[in-house]
């Protein structure tokens, strides 16, 4: 299936939709209805490292703006707090001298890393929140040949994630590390934690039927225009304009992780941003993209980067063991 030019009169045109960088879903909206009183209000933003889109279905287009507003904000927020990338951050704070002493840091944080070190003690450290510094050597974005064996060495299967403490002082949250080569990378856990954020704020606002969708995270509130469930087209790893298959979704949560979204090819190896901890570089695997559904979008995306290379029978027991409602709904 391939995306049609113009999905409908409100949505957004084939080219628009191939700009959606990084996005691992297209969602599929139904032709608008003559008369019909409700509408789709829709808005895009570059946020996080991707274009997030936010979709409304509401009667009052300004009620349904101003609630697209505040979710946007909390997309911001989540950025803002929780990005590497960024030195005043929490985690870009944490990083800088977590090592030396412990940083207090906002408690949407702590629960957050909180969170990332249980999914790596229930993977064996398949999910590590601690490669901050391996992903700073491999910088997959910029990079056009894998960087030097020995600069990777010292950090291949030292479990980092263990030397990550939460933590509270003086009744306030605070994250120190016990090494120095810890650093903290949220990417695979963050992400989801904000489009469940952005889902919340536009409930809040009275909003009861929309999608959030960052990138290769979506949540989906109550149902389309048409009164069915979400449908959400999944992305051919080899061909984004090219749609690999469909799944409906409502008041539930996909996120996709994938070699292709991020990385370079060196001597016809693709080196992606998914890191193998154990080796200290990208995971060779024969699988490009893992789609993984479940109640939160920080569960989803923390178990797809965490399944991504596994066995399916590996994969489905570690689902069992960190997330029984969680499950693979595509391996491509």
């Amino acid at each position: 299936m391939r995306i049609p030019d113009n999905l409908d009169g409100e949505g957004l045109t084939r080219r628009q939709m191939l700009a959606l960088c990084g996005s691992a879903f297209v969602l599929l909206l139904a032709p608008p209805v003559l008369r019909r009183r409700r509408r789709l209000v829709t808005r895009t933003i570059p946020v996080m490292g991707t274009l997030a889109e936010v979709v409304v279905v509401h009667d009052d287009r300004r009620e349904a703006e101003a609630a697209i507003d505040t979710a946007f904000e909390r997309l911001r927020w989540v950025d803002r707090t929780m990005s590497r990338h960024q030195a005043s951050s929490d985690i870009g704070r944490v990083n800088a001298v977590a090592w030396r002493e412990a940083v207090e840091v906002h408690p949407a944080t702590a629960r957050v890393v909180a969170e990332a070190l249980r999914w790596a003690e229930v993977s064996d450290g398949a999910f590590d929140p601690g490669l901050a510094r391996l992903m700073e050597i491999w910088d997959v974005g910029n990079r056009h040949a894998p960087p030097p064996r020995e600069a990777l060495a010292h950090l291949a299967g030292r479990r980092l994630y263990r030397a990550i403490a939460v933590d509270r002082w003086q009744g306030k949250p605070v994250v120190r590390f016990l090494n120095r080569e810890t650093g903290i990378d949220l990417g695979g856990i963050a992400k989801g934690y904000a489009v469940d954020l952005a889902v919340e704020a536009l409930r809040a606002c009275g909003i009861r039927d929309a999608v959030v969708n960052a990138g290769g995270d979506l949540s989906a509130m109550g149902r389309s225009l048409d009164g069915d469930a979400w449908r959400v087209g999944i992305r051919s790893p080899a061909d984004p304009a090219r749609i690999e298959g469909v799944i409906e979704i409502a008041d539930e949560a996909v996120a996709t992780s994938g070699d292709y979204l991020q990385g370079f090819v060196y001597r016809d190896r693709r080196y992606h941003h998914i890191m193998d901890p154990a080796r200290a570089e990208p995971r060779v695997t024969a699988v490009h993209s893992v789609t993984v559904r479940a109640e939160s979008c920080l569960t989803a995306d923390a178990a797809a980067t965490a399944v991504f290379g596994a066995g399916r029978q590996e994969a489905e027991r570690l689902l069992a063991r960190a997330a029984p409602h969680a499950r693979m709904v595509s391996v491509l």
